[in-house]
């Protein structure tokens, strides 16, 4: 028999092999680890230049709004920097900085909006604030303290409550917020320090300084205008709606349909998608340009008001032409898709159709583009020829589309009628079971509710195969997701009269030129400069 001892000594060699076993898995996955972070290491370079690169080559004007913020940064140190100046303005030059930083938008119209707001908030606070002084200096130290203390909610509480205001807060929200905080640095300041009046005059100054190299910079040195990035986006829009129409159809009659499960990587990287994604969200998008561009002072040659506005009833309504093109798309990836057989039947038409479709969204982006009226046959005879031949082919096969054989479907609604009524008699059967003794009575509504358990299992797993097979046994449902295509289709051509009624408003409130018949459609393609202008230029939304 083997002895305590040698049982020991057999278990230590056991451990020792298993733990040299983990400590050899676990020195081979760091060793993994390093390989891999070494990796990363060695690639974050490269990573970070072509990043850089990148941003930079889609639209070089970010590259110059960085070196005017530079520029801009290094003259207002300059107070810093040159004794004279600094014995003038002393340490409030910090305020000359802190106003380039928060004020230099990438837009001219963004950078006149912030910068009229602080300047105008800064004087209404300024001025408020030294009346209050002046009144507060003529009564007691006590009455002073307790003026200053009212003035102070009573101002408080009223500004904050005009930022509620529509108006105010789309336009002057920033310069309430900057008037609340001048009103109170001076006003509650001045109680302690009796100098106030020196200190906010040099505030001012430096405030003002800072205000004007932002304008300067803005306006003068290569500025970039909302107004022109509102006008170029909504071309974009127009040719992204274009090319996704185009793109739709021809991918629901190729040889192989996309797949059903598509993911979310595979569908951001999709044309179809991209051509209409930035309709979708250009709602605030247009509204903050045309919001800044009204700021701007280059409104048009004729030196009338640019209608700004006109461009976001006009993203409205592309909006809502875009919701078309999202449900076409969303026919590709249907769960029950007509027979490759059918939709061959309708091939022709249908893209002739999307081309005709396609030719008018791209010529009302190209009179957008050139400031001119739309051609007046727009809506030409092509368009409705190619409306009539999808009609003509569609009537041409109505026993796709009615159905050949009603006893199938009868036999279907007969069987269904009939499941329906032997579910409810078993259902009042069960409700109706004779009283028994406690022992067999729970004994058999256990095993009655065992097999109703597994039962219902069975139903939740064959209920959408059977949903499916019952669906598909229909004749007429083979051409159905077809006449949902066609059907859109159709509605695409009707919403194209609302596009066309607020581009020629558009033409005609903004004076565009008259379409002279020489001014062809043009391969009118989009620039990545327009395809980024929304992603660059809005401002950063804070109230410092």
């Amino acid at each position: 028999m083997a002895s305590k001892d040698d049982h020991v000594g057999i278990e230590m060699v056991m451990g020792g092999d298993n733990n040299s076993s983990v400590s050899s898995k676990s020195n081979k996955d760091l060793k993994k680890h390093m390989v891999v972070f070494g990796e990363k290491v060695r690639r974050f370079p490269g990573l970070v230049w072509h990043t850089v690169w990148k941003v930079g080559r889609d639209d070089p004007r970010r590259v110059i709004h960085a070196l005017k913020v530079g520029l801009s940064l290094t003259l207002v140190s300059l107070l810093y920097l040159m004794a004279p100046v600094f014995k003038g303005v002393g340490e409030n030059a910090i305020w000359a900085v802190m106003t380039v930083v928060v004020v230099l938008e990438f837009t001219a119209g963004a950078t006149l909006c912030k910068g009229l707001n602080r300047g105008l908030g800064t004087v209404l606070a300024g001025s408020l604030a030294f009346l209050f002084e002046y009144i507060a200096n003529e009564c007691g130290q006590v009455f002073r303290a307790v003026f200053i203390g009212a003035a102070v909610f009573v101002v408080g509480a009223a500004a904050t409550y005009l930022r509620f205001f529509p108006y105010i807060k789309k336009n002057y929200d920033y310069g309430v917020v900057i008037f609340l905080l001048t009103f109170n640095l001076i006003t509650v300041s001045s109680y302690r320090v009796e100098n106030v009046l020196k200190i906010a005059h040099e505030r001012f100054y430096t405030i003002a300084i800072g205000c004007g190299i932002c304008l300067f910079m803005s306006l003068l040195i290569f500025p970039t205008w909302s107004g022109e990035d509102l006008h170029n986006s909504t071309v974009a829009k127009f040719e992204g709606l274009a090319k996704s129409i185009e793109a739709c159809v021809n991918e629901y009659f190729n040889d192989q349909l996309m797949e059903v499960e598509v993911s979310l990587e595979k569908e951001l990287e999709d044309p179809i998608y991209k051509g209409y994604k930035t309709v979708l969200d250009s709602k605030s998008t247009d509204e903050i340009l045309a919001l800044y561009a009204s700021w701007e002072p280059r409104h048009s040659r004729h030196c009338y008001r640019f209608p700004w506005q006109q461009y976001v009833k006009l993203g409205a309504v592309l909006r809502q032409f875009g919701y078309t093109v999202v449900a076409l798309h969303g026919c590709l990836q249907a769960e029950i898709q007509t027979p490759k057989s059918v939709r061959i039947l309708f091939k022709d038409p249908c893209i002739r159709l999307a081309k005709e479709i396609t030719i008018v969204v791209m010529e009302l982006a190209n009179s957008i583009k050139n400031r001119r009226h739309c051609s007046p046959e727009i809506l030409s005879d092509h368009l409705h020829e190619a409306l009539q031949d999808l009609n003509t082919a569609i009537k041409s096969q109505p026993r796709l589309f009615l159905g050949s054989n009603s006893n199938q479907s009868t036999n279907m609604l007969a069987l269904a009628a009939a499941h329906a009524r032997q579910k409810q008699e078993k259902d009042q059967g069960v409700s109706l079971t004779s009283v028994k003794t406690d022992s067999s009575a729970m004994l058999e509504w256990k095993t009655r509710r065992a097999s109703e358990q597994s039962k219902e299992n069975e139903r939740k797993v064959l209920r959408p195969q059977l949903s499916k097979i019952a669906i598909t046994s229909l004749e007429f449902s083979e051409a159905l997701p077809f006449a949902a295509f066609a059907s859109l289709l159709v509605d695409i051509v009707a919403r194209l009269d609302n596009v066309i009624e607020e581009v020629e408003e558009l033409g005609r409130i903004a004076c565009f030129k008259e379409f002279n018949p020489g001014d062809e459609i043009i391969d009118v393609t989009c620039s990545k400069q327009q395809q980024d202008v929304t992603q660059n230029h809005l401002p950063s939304h804070g109230a410092d």
